[in-house]
């Protein structure tokens, strides 16, 4: 129990495909980035509900949907061992600050451990300085090191030709 309610972390159900979209779009709308979002509930529905490549927790307060944590597993050679990604992780502007964002991350870092997992990893925007603060707070380190690449687009498809 927190101060603003009873918090539950489930596992998502079918019926929370809309709820995911908004989730998704509400992040994107958060980043500055809604024109990225191109997401359907019918994508989701198929590619987290039937071909199971990723999975979503659905964090409720007082019985509300108001937050969520899409993941997949990614493996580390270096430990030989799975870990989790986590994509996306967002609490409803209302929700903001009563301990539901603590707790989904929480819940993932349990199922890393019941499962034997190395690592749970995500990205942050540099510009979004909360959320650096908050993940920061709950001990998690910027890998500054490292530089994120990606191939997506027309690009990607360039490069899938044979």
């Amino acid at each position: 129990m927190d101060d603003n309610g009873a918090i539950v972390i489930r596992e998502a159900r079918l019926d929370d495909v809309g709820f995911i979209k908004s989730c998704i779009h509400g992040l994107a709308v958060y980043e500055k980035a809604e024109e990225m979002d191109l997401s359907t509930e019918d994508m989701l529905r198929k590619n987290i509900f039937e071909d199971r490549y990723a999975h979503v927790l659905i964090g409720e307060i007082d019985g509300i949907r108001a937050g969520f944590a899409l993941w997949f597993n990614n493996f580390s050679t270096w430990l030989a061992k799975p870990g989790i990604h986590l994509e996306d992780l967002y609490v409803k502007p209302e929700y903001r600050g009563c301990g539901l964002g603590r707790r989904l991350l929480t819940r993932l870092a349990e199922i890393a451990v019941e499962n034997d997992w190395g690592r749970l990893e995500w990205w942050c925007l540099k510009w979004n300085k909360p959320s650096l603060e908050f993940y920061e707070s709950l001990g998690a380190s910027q890998l500054d090191e490292w530089v994120p690449l990606r191939i997506d687009g027309e690009q990607l498809k360039k490069m899938g030709k044979h």
